[in-house]
């Protein structure tokens, strides 16, 4: 969504003139999850004066109940209406900053900390951190008589089908609608690999707006499937044997001379900044994983055989490894990092990106030689010659991988880290006393 400069008297206006009569104040705690604080209409000059307290004490992961008092801050360019209304008149929303009581932003706040790591990155002379994202995700079906999820997909389609086979084009094609109603700039709408897989791709924005609008995306893809007696998840790998759900990151840096990663002199025309900042991504890519992959189900993705990256390596040429470059140059010159998942907190995956990057900036990290063959085919040996290390197998390797990476805890900073990494210890002890279906099939008759 391009962003427009709102002043308080024109969402004054605004809010009278399309009868708008509740305000959803939205904000993300530490897992991604998108919390909201309903006020009405007639709370907007108090919103709008900073004058919005809640409890941050019922937040998961922001403050202990003695700290509870906290202000919301609203961001007024994220003012937007809701194209979905009712008898009671329309519901817009705006998406706020963490403030503490005594007025400070507060750095539990995952969209503050993006804040912070996004001044690191003027400090050093860029001016923008642009993404464009690739969210997937799933339509399964409804349960009739209780209304939940089953584990019925919607079609058998795979990638790029069309009616009838794919079942939930319709679906698809009135999220796209809802979100051009909402401002969305939408690229692409299209069936993905596996049946009842979907992707709709939007255009890229600084990356403060990219995680809002995937934020979102989110919301709007889950109103809209559940109208069509279907339900949304962006849970990595819900189904077995199957393509798990990815979220490309296409990621790009400017600069006052316009994009710092564009050099027509370079090799392969690419800046000695995109090489660092490569450098950066390939150095704290076991770190990062932990960030941009959050949960116990992100790793079943992650293996072989189902195209999702499983190898710390990058190309321009193929797309097995974790960062691909894409072909186009000049001002649409990027790295595509293709780890990421949806489970991730956008927030908190960027600033974690960006911080890796930067990292790579300011200690001028060459990255290894690109392998331009399919990584997949290539043997232990093979892959040892060529110093291509695998990603964390799990959520527990991978929490080891950040507690041993300096650069990636302080892209979390002191409020966030330690919460983060208490919260997936708990998730990782709670999975690993599980015994699962496939344990038993396995076992139970063996021994």
């Amino acid at each position: 969504m391009p962003k427009v400069t709102y002043t308080k008297d024109d969402i004054r206006r605004i809010a009278k003139e399309e009868n708008v009569q509740f305000l959803r104040l939205m904000f993300t705690d530490l897992y991604g999850t998108i919390k909201n604080v309903e006020i009405p209409v007639s709370q907007l000059d108090k919103l709008l004066d900073n004058k919005m307290m809640f409890d941050g004490s019922s937040i998961d992961g922001f403050v202990r109940i003695e700290e509870s008092d906290m202000w919301l801050y609203p961001d007024l360019s994220t003012w937007m209406i809701f194209p979905w209304g009712n008898e009671h008149g329309k519901v817009a929303r705006i998406i706020c900053e963490v403030y503490n009581a005594d007025r400070t932003p507060f750095l539990g706040d995952p969209r503050n900390n993006l804040i912070r790591v996004l001044e690191e990155m003027k400090e050093l002379g860029f001016t923008d951190f642009n993404i464009g994202p690739e969210p997937e995700f799933f339509l399964f079906k409804l349960d009739p008589t209780t209304g939940k999820p089953t584990t019925q997909l919607n079609d058998k389609g795979s990638y790029f089908d069309l009616a009838p086979i794919d079942l939930g084009e319709n679906c698809r094609r009135d999220i796209v609608l809802e979100l051009e109603r909402m401002g969305f700039d939408v690229e692409a709408s299209h069936h993905e690999v596996a049946p009842g897989q979907h992707e709709v791709d939007f255009k890229y924005e600084d990356a403060l707006r990219a995680c809002d609008n995937i934020q979102t995306f989110k919301l709007v893809v889950k109103t809209v499937a559940r109208k069509h007696g279907l339900h949304a998840t962006f849970m990595p790998k819900p189904l077995a044997r199957i393509n798990g759900s990815g979220m490309h990151i296409n990621m790009s840096l400017f600069n006052k001379d316009g994009n710092a990663f564009y050099d027509k002199n370079g090799k392969e025309q690419l800046s000695k900044e995109a090489y660092y900042f490569l450098g950066g991504l390939l150095k704290h890519a076991r770190g990062f994983t932990a960030i941009t992959n959050p949960v116990v189900n992100s790793y079943k993705r992650l293996v072989p055989g189902y195209e999702a990256p499983v190898y710390i390596a990058w190309s321009g040429h193929n797309r097995s490894p974790l960062v691909r470059v894409p072909v186009a140059r000049g001002a649409s010159t990027r790295l595509e990092l293709r780890s990421v998942d949806p489970a991730a907190n956008p927030y908190l995956a960027v600033a974690a990106i960006l911080e890796a990057g930067l990292d790579g900036l300011r200690n001028k990290i060459e990255p290894p030689k690109s392998v331009d063959r399919n990584i997949y085919a290539m043997g232990e040996e093979e892959r040892k010659a060529n110093d291509i290390e695998d990603l964390p197998s799990t959520l527990h390797n991978a929490l080891k991988a950040l507690k041993e990476d300096k650069t990636m805890l302080a892209a979390m900073g002191p409020h966030l880290c330690p919460s983060f990494l208490e919260a997936k210890r708990l998730e990782w002890d709670a999975y690993r006393q599980e015994v699962s279906e496939w344990e038993r099939d396995q076992y139970l008759e063996m021994y």
